[in-house]
């Protein structure tokens, strides 16, 4: 059963700093409308950042939605739509990790809330670090932590990391270099 969807309109309801948020009016096979959720997002990149050593940097941070601290993978907004993801992922990797890498390897690429969100996240490792300065946006304040893939893997099935890119980067970067 194939249904023939069709937008009829989509109203921008609130602009925000990091995302829109539109309303769509949906035909639905010719015969009703519905409306639906559509939150438009920019786009980001994240790194999985190895040390010579084989092991990860991480940053703990606080995030708002969850009123909480996070372990995750260093990442941020692409500053223009059509921003090169590599170039955001070594941008990203300096600011908050205080390290850069010329050797970025693409690993994965994330839609994380398919139902109601076109939010596309490139993810890449950067191996051979080299020791720079950490340039952190004004509202950030990121505590640096390094850990093994074992140790990592341990917080995902623990339940103590459950960010989205960072379980699926961390899993991923496991099978492709380690499994």
């Amino acid at each position: 059963m194939s249904e023939q969807i069709k937008r009829l309109k989509r109203e921008l309801k609130f602009k925000g700093a990091i995302i829109d948020f539109y309303q769509d009016t949906m035909e639905i096979n010719g015969d009703h409308t519905a409306v639906w959720d559509f939150i438009r997002h920019k786009g980001a990149a994240a790194v999985v950042p190895v040390t010579e050593e084989g092991k990860i940097l991480m940053v703990r941070q606080y995030r708002n939605a969850l009123d909480r601290y996070t372990l995750e993978i260093p990442a941020g907004a692409l500053d223009e739509e059509n921003e090169p993801g590599r170039e955001c992922a070594a941008r990203e990797l300096e600011e908050e990790t205080g390290f850069r890498s010329e050797n970025l390897e693409w690993l994965i690429t994330l839609r994380t809330t398919v139902a109601f969100c076109n939010e596309r996240i490139e993810v890449y490792v950067a191996k051979d670090l080299i020791p720079s300065k950490q340039n952190l946006d004004q509202d950030e304040f990121i505590d640096l932590q390094t850990y093994t893939l074992d140790e990592l893997k341990e917080k995902i099935f623990s339940g103590e990391i459950e960010d989205a890119k960072t379980v699926a980067s961390l899993m991923a970067y496991a099978v492709k270099y380690k499994e």
